[in-house]
């Protein structure tokens, strides 16, 4: 799986699941501040995650997830084994 893959999911779900705009997801974009994802919503993304990439997500690692591009990385260098 490339990253824009990678990218273009992990869009999809947090227009869909999070109600954001396609607008609001630079890779630049905080986590928390800028797409007002709060501590309950990493629960979520950690199990949609799971389902779409099949890929076990550690409360540890998403801590570290600062910003969206963050998160895009983390998935493709887990999804790369």
């Amino acid at each position: 799986m490339s990253i824009d893959e990678v990218k273009e999911l992990v869009n999809e779900f947090l227009i869909e699941e999070f109600e954001l705009e396609e607008s609001q997801l630079l890779p630049d974009a905080l986590m928390k501040d800028d797409l007002d994802i709060e501590s309950l919503d990493f629960v979520d993304i950690a199990v949609i995650i799971e389902k779409e990439f099949r890929l076990k997500v550690k409360s540890e690692d998403i801590e570290k997830i600062i910003k969206l591009e963050d998160l895009y990385n983390y998935i493709f260098d887990h999804t790369q084994n």
